[in-house]
């Protein structure tokens, strides 16, 4: 990960109360985007699906226009 959990909690923090449940998506803690030589890197793009399933709860499919 670019930044660790603790700075990201602290960095919301300062623009908003944080309580007990709330999620924050980190995204990859490897293979982020940026440690991927230029031409290798794969941007999402329109008509790209995106998939967060939380178990026992469901999923949320949001296709990128």
């Amino acid at each position: 990960m670019i930044f660790d959990c603790s700075t990201i909690v602290s960095y919301i923090s300062q623009y908003m109360t944080l309580k007990p449940g709330d999620v924050i998506f980190t995204g990859t803690p490897s293979g982020v985007i940026l440690g991927y030589k230029e031409q290798e890197q794969q941007w999402l793009k329109a008509g790209d699906e995106i998939v967060v399933t939380i178990e026992n709860i469901g999923s949320l499919r949001n296709v990128l226009k």
